[in-house]
């Protein structure tokens, strides 16, 4: 298995183990914790913490209604953040939470300008989950960003003012970076990428894009 270096931050795998993450952001934490030992132990350490503090909480007083709308819940749909969390099987390169957003279908790339290509894998006109595809030795415009953003390479990698990302790491970007990734010669560098809000692109040309690229 290939050696992650850049791991989710454990504030975050706290928050995701206590369903207060971002829903941007669970589907890059779920695919990196279902590729990475070391952020899967951690995640499930968090859980069991989360668990036994529930336990040690002083109970509360219920009205007598408790019992019947628990036993009505049953019969409902699960959650929506409940589904999330559950462990669909791989497709090729892609981890089971990315996988299931696929239908476990390949991908339908979309060019986004210098042999760039994406799918948007959910958006909702200000954050958004999607996949990028740069061919090797490509680069993705020079950008900063108005919020975080969370990109996780699914193949080859890439390299920006920070460092290198291969298989599995992920590169978290705030407000204070501007860069340019570019992936490595050799293998097209495909990733996964998560924002909580439009990027902040430097050049003319991306920021007239910017509207029908919805990034």
């Amino acid at each position: 298995m290939t050696q992650i270096a850049h791991h989710i931050p454990d504030e975050m795998l706290a928050a995701y183990a206590a369903g207060r993450l971002p829903a941007t952001f669970e589907m890059v934490v779920a695919a990196h914790v279902s590729m990475c030992d070391a952020c899967r132990a951690a995640l499930e350490t968090h859980e069991t913490l989360g668990g036994a503090l529930m336990e040690e909480t002083p109970g509360e007083a219920v009205d007598g209604s408790l019992l019947e709308r628990t036993l009505a819940m049953l019969d409902e749909a699960p959650a929506p953040h409940a589904a999330s969390r559950a462990a669909p099987k791989r497709f090729g390169i892609y981890p089971g939470p990315v996988a299931e957003a696929l239908k476990h279908a390949p991908p339908r790339w979309r060019a986004a300008g210098g042999g760039v290509k994406q799918q948007i894998l959910v958006e909702d006109g200000k954050s958004s989950v999607r996949l990028l595809y740069i061919p090797g030795g490509m680069a993705v415009p020079d950008h900063g960003h108005h919020g975080t953003e969370l990109t996780m390479v699914l193949q080859g990698a890439f390299h920006d003012e920070t460092g290198r990302f291969g298989p599995g790491d992920v590169e978290i970007a705030d407000e204070s970076l501007e860069h340019t990734p570019i992936a490595d010669e050799g293998m097209d560098c495909i990733c996964l990428a998560a924002t909580d809000a439009r990027l902040r692109f430097l050049s003319l040309l991306p920021r007239l894009a910017q509207p029908f690229l919805r990034i």
